[in-house]
Order: C-alpha cells, then structure tokens, then sequence
C-alpha cells in the first residue's frame, strides 16, 4: 500500500470511465516482473513549481509536468491572475512541457473569479497568492471543495494585512479576497501544523514576493513534514532564501527573505506514489521496477516506500 498523503492523488479532467469489472480477476505472472513504466509527473511539485515560476522574473519551462484536474486549475487561477501559462502536447504518460511567463510578482489587481474546481492544493496554494496585488478576488471551487477547511489560512492571511470576506459558511469557500491598496506585504505570523501542512506551503510559496518577507512559526506538531520539505526544496529551486529553526523541543520557524524567485528550466519528477505500485510488484514477483527520473534525491516523501521494502527484505 503506498505511503499516506496530506495531499490527495491528482484528478483527472477528461478521463474516461476507467471502471473494472466487479468482480476483477487478476491472472497469476507467468514470470517475474521487469518494468520500466513511464508515470505522470507529480502533482504536487507540478503545482509548486507552477507558483514559484508565475512569481518569477523572467520565463521558465517546467518539463514532465503532469496533467490533471488540479494543475489545470491552478494554471487557470494563475492566468486570471495575468500569468500566462502556455502548455505543450501530452506526451504518452500524461505529462506536459508548460511555459511560463513570470511576473516577477507585479500581478494584475482586482476583478479575477478564481475557481479551484476540485483542487484543495490550488485553493490553498492561490489564496495567498491572489492577495499579493492590491484589489478584490473571489476564490471559489466546486462543493466538495467548499466543505474542506480553509480557516487557519485565510486567519493567518487576515493577520498579515489582508481582508477575508466569507460568502458562505466561515472558513470554507467561497471567500472575497482584499488584498488592500498594493497587496500584503509580509510579515510575521503563526500557524498550525496539526491541520493540513497545505496551509503552511500556501504561505510560503507566495512569501519572496512580499515586500518584507515571511517569518512564520509553526505553533503545533507539524503534519507532513515532507510536503513542507518539498516546497522548500522547489522554492529554493526557483532562487528564494529560505531559512528553517528547528529547535529540539521547540517550536519549528521558517523566513523566508524577500527578493521573489529566478525563472528557470524545471523537471518535474515522476509521481512517487504512482511509482509505488509498481515498487511492490517487483518486490512480491521477485522481479525489477525502475522509474527514470526518481532516485536517492527526491523531493518526495513518499519514495520512502522503498525504504519499507528493504525492510522487508
């Protein structure tokens, strides 16, 4: 079983009904297994790496990016936010080449409908990023994603200046968005980590566009520390100063310096989650996986599946 997730597997936009039968009968391999599947890209870099390039100055090509309900949606929200996002023809395993033109953070101002259709991690990731230009957003989804918690966020968006109007029930969607005269600015503040560590990257992908920078402290046990981890790892990627205090025993801080991002050639790495399944077939058929593009420095905390494997001998 592959490793659990804060965030949740990609959706796709135009799948087809993908339905087995029930029941499915699963014939026995006839020899041990030797794979090298091509996988999608994962869907989690490929949204952080959507952020931190529409933040950038200049243009950068993000490669292997995956496919899905939630990245179109992200680039969706970006652009009406006046990033453009041009995306190339998939290839075979469902991924892109998608270019973006970054705006080194000068954003257009008010107006935008942004819809994050079913994406909690578009949702959680544009919010910060929508208040970073002076004006007035409504950010939206549809309502499944109205009923995930957005409270701690727009909390701590409220307390770096921005204004957080509910249109619905209080700390879910739909929310008009207040960026004020010319955007928030930074600061400090301080979150949970015990909710969704969601939130924490929403904050920190859109910090080195804020003019003072981000000092956040995380005030409980952080959740998923590898999601953290990796958006680190693709901020720091795309040039932004990131600094972490991890005391033993106390509290976990994170600044982030102001400065923006420097656009970039990217490669998104293969979904490690999806990687798994095969991982686990090659491990119980006595037989071999091996997936380009993911290897001992991964940005993704699930390749640690492997590592239970070799566990288990």
């Amino acid at each position: 079983m592959p490793p659990a997730r804060d965030e949740g597997p990609a959706t796709r936009g135009a799948a087809g009904s993908g339905r087995l039968p029930d029941p499915f009968e699963v014939e026995p391999l006839a020899a041990p297994p030797d794979a090298e599947p091509r996988l999608p890209g994962s869907k989690s870099i490929t949204n952080r790496a959507l952020v931190c390039a529409a933040l950038a100055e200049g243009t950068s090509v993000l490669s292997g990016a995956l496919v899905s309900d939630d990245t179109e949606a992200m680039s969706e929200c970006l652009g009406q936010l006046g990033v453009a996002c041009r995306v190339g023809e998939r290839d075979g395993s469902g991924t892109v080449q998608i270019v973006v033109e970054g705006t080194g953070g000068s954003l257009r101002s008010g107006g935008a409908v942004l819809d994050a259709r079913l994406s909690g991690t578009t949702s959680r990731f544009i919010a910060p990023v929508a208040v970073l230009a002076g004006g007035t957003r409504v950010l939206d989804g549809a309502e499944p994603l109205r009923r995930r918690p957005m409270a701690d966020l727009l909390v701590a968006l409220g307390e770096l200046g921005a204004e957080v109007v509910p249109l619905g029930d209080p700390g879910c969607l739909p929310v008009e968005l207040h960026g004020g005269t010319s955007g928030v600015q930074g600061g400090e503040v301080s979150v949970r980590g015990d909710v969704s560590s969601q939130f924490l990257s929403g904050l920190l992908l859109a910090a080195p566009a804020m003019r003072d920078g981000l000092r956040v402290r995380v005030v409980s046990e952080l959740v998923s520390r590898p999601y953290v981890d990796m958006t680190v790892a693709v901020m720091r990627s795309f040039g932004a100063d990131v600094s972490l205090d991890d005391p033993a025993g106390g509290p976990l801080v994170i600044e982030v310096a102001p400065g923006g991002y420097r656009a970039r050639e990217f490669a998104i790495e293969p979904d490690a989650s999806a990687a798994s399944y095969f991982f686990a077939l090659a491990a119980a058929g006595a037989g071999r996986a091996r997936v380009e593009g993911l290897g001992t420095s991964s940005l993704q905390g699930d390749l640690a599946f492997v590592d239970v494997l070799a566990s288990m001998g």
